[in-house]
């Protein structure tokens, strides 16, 4: 039954109950089936007890479940977070947080240097926002706050620099970007390697530019019980080297076709392994953790999948999709008007709501339109990938300050930390700007791997 005002109630209702707090998963699964109920009713249907089961709103749940049991893509995901998981607690991080620190000592801002780059490695491994801040919280706040380094400044490197997982391949979100767009996750890992690595960039020259200008944020620190150079070498060779080479095996078997997202996450959770193995840190208790927070992640995306899916179905069959399809297409905008208005949806859909809810709720309304503006649809996925950074960054619920606030508590206030995420949060729209302004950022390394884009 089509009746667009019950679809965009729907809508309404939804982000007001997800603003109140209600589980985004499950908010999505009883709405979308209480809607559903309503849009396949049929009069006359129900004449027993029994008949109040049948309706095609669980037929549809039961197929959206299978299909979310069966989808090979998404397989990837609990491997990927395994492998996360495992370096996260191999006590890898603190070895390479100290050997970046020393090796870039003598540069404006040392400290905040190091904890970038440590936060771009550490985040390609893992791809866990929340583990990424609240470890850097735990590691490199403290010993920036010793160094004397302004809070807001510290913070602000810590919670920008744990976003960058969702952006760099290998990247969950790319993944469940790929089964909701239904496009190649190698062609989407290829198109967002330069657009993470010129962000990464972007963050370390603005740290170092603001330290030469403003030493007083980002005193240099002592140069006492300096290790040689030898040692130096040593610590980097032996933290970042082993830790980069299992990511560039994944991501290199990936991109080079030689196995697929799953098979690579599955090497990857393997080589994480080997790897705590080796820095003595593989214990029974740790791989259980490992695998409890795995297996917890896990469900919390596949019941996503499903709720959205099935949210997504019923706002359709009601018509939702095409009275905000009637909409967009009535205002005749020119492509890069589209591509705006979309971009900003999304960037204040951010002020409320997390990448997720972004991702699978409100992007496929607009995927269907890519076609009729003929726009790239791996373009618009780099674009909504840099955007959705927006989303961890942005007040009032940058989730990076609370993740980061909730390790803290009382050594900062919240907005200490809301001022120094800002400067990151112009810095993220800037790179978008490049980005429209030269799509081969994202579109030339795809292209190259696999030849031109057809449709």
């Amino acid at each position: 039954m089509t009746n667009p005002e019950v679809a965009i109630f729907m809508l309404s209702l939804f982000i007001f109950l997800v603003l109140l707090g209600f589980p985004i998963a499950f908010t999505l699964l009883a709405m979308g089936v209480g809607f559903g109920y309503y849009a396949y009713y049929q009069a006359g249907s129900i004449e027993t007890i029994a008949d109040v089961f049948n309706n095609q709103i669980f037929y549809l749940l039961n197929q959206n479940t299978y299909s979310v049991m069966e989808n090979d893509i998404l397989v990837a995901i609990p491997l990927f977070l395994f492998m996360g998981y495992v370096v996260e607690r191999a006590n890898i991080v603190n070895r390479l947080f100290y050997s970046v620190q020393l090796a870039a000592r003598n540069l404006p801002g040392s400290m905040a240097i190091a904890a970038l780059i440590t936060c771009t490695i550490f985040s390609t491994a893992s791809g866990i926002v929340g583990a990424v801040v609240t470890l850097m919280g735990l590691l490199a706040f403290p010993a920036m706050a010793a160094a004397n380094y302004r809070k807001d400044f510290a913070a602000g490197v810590i919670c920008a620099g744990g976003t960058l997982g969702i952006l760099i391949p290998p990247s969950i979100m790319l993944i469940v970007y790929a089964a909701i767009a239904e496009l190649s996750p190698l062609r989407l890992y290829a198109a967002a390697v330069f657009p993470g690595l010129m962000l990464a960039g972007f963050y370390i020259l603005y740290v170092i530019a603001r330290a030469t200008l403003d030493p007083k944020i980002a005193p240099k620190p002592s140069m006492e019980n300096v290790p040689s150079n030898a040692q130096i070498y040593w610590q980097l060779l032996t933290s970042v080297v082993p830790l980069t080479v299992l990511i560039a095996l994944v991501l290199g078997s990936i991109l080079g076709g030689l196995a697929t997202p799953a098979e690579a996450a599955a090497m990857g959770a393997m080589g994480g392994l080997v790897l705590a193995v080796l820095y003595g840190a593989l214990t029974w208790k740790k791989v259980k953790e490992s695998v409890f927070l795995t297996a917890k992640a896990t469900a919390m995306v596949c019941w996503l999948f499903v709720g959205s899916w099935t949210f997504a179905s019923v706002f359709s069959y009601l018509g939702g999709h095409s009275v905000i399809e009637t909409w967009v297409l009535s205002m005749e905008l020119a492509p890069w008007q589209f591509l705006i208005m979309v971009q900003a949806i999304i960037f204040l859909l951010g002020w409320p709501l997390e990448w997720s809810e972004i991702l699978i709720i409100f992007v496929p309304i607009f995927l269907p339109m890519l076609v009729i503006f003929d726009v790239n649809p791996y373009f618009f996925a780099m674009l909504v990938a840099l955007n959705l950074q927006t989303s961890f960054l942005t007040p009032p619920m940058a989730m990076s300050a609370f993740y980061l606030k909730g390790v803290l508590k009382g050594q900062i206030e919240l907005m200490e930390i809301f001022a120094g995420i800002l400067p990151y949060l112009a810095i993220v729209i800037f790179s978008m700007f490049l980005m429209y302004m030269f799509p081969g950022i994202a579109l030339w390394f795809p292209d190259y791997l696999f030849g031109p884009y057809i449709p």
